[in-house]
């Protein structure tokens, strides 16, 4: 058994996860939330918890996704799912073979193909 389920699937885990904080930032940029602020309306003890999420090291904890998405103003449907595709794009495509996963189109990343 492999420690990363992406890893002998032809994705690049490290460069999905810069995707993945790119889009988390730019999430949170768009509600005007400095990362202090979003940790704070996280409850989260250090704010370097999101700065590192942006950098792309690191995963939001499941149970907490509902939380985030709150905070960051998206539908927790439409933010599970485009998380999905940078967490566990394999997941991702078994589920939604078309790429379409009903999120609208600012809130798609990119596919790795």
């Amino acid at each position: 058994m492999y420690a990363h389920p992406q890893q002998g699937a032809g994705y690049d885990v490290k460069q999905l996860r810069r995707e993945a904080g790119r889009w988390l930032r730019s999430l949170r940029e768009k509600r005007g939330l400095s990362q202090r602020q979003l940790a704070a309306d996280l409850g989260l003890e250090y704010y370097t918890f999101v700065s590192q999420l942006e950098a792309g090291r690191g995963r939001i904890p499941p149970d907490r996704y509902a939380a985030w998405a709150a905070c960051l103003g998206i539908d927790t449907v439409v933010f599970v799912r485009t998380l999905m595709r940078y967490y566990d794009p394999v997941t991702y495509g078994l589920l939604f073979p078309d790429g379409d996963a009903g999120a609208g189109a600012a809130a798609q990343p990119s596919h790795p193909d």
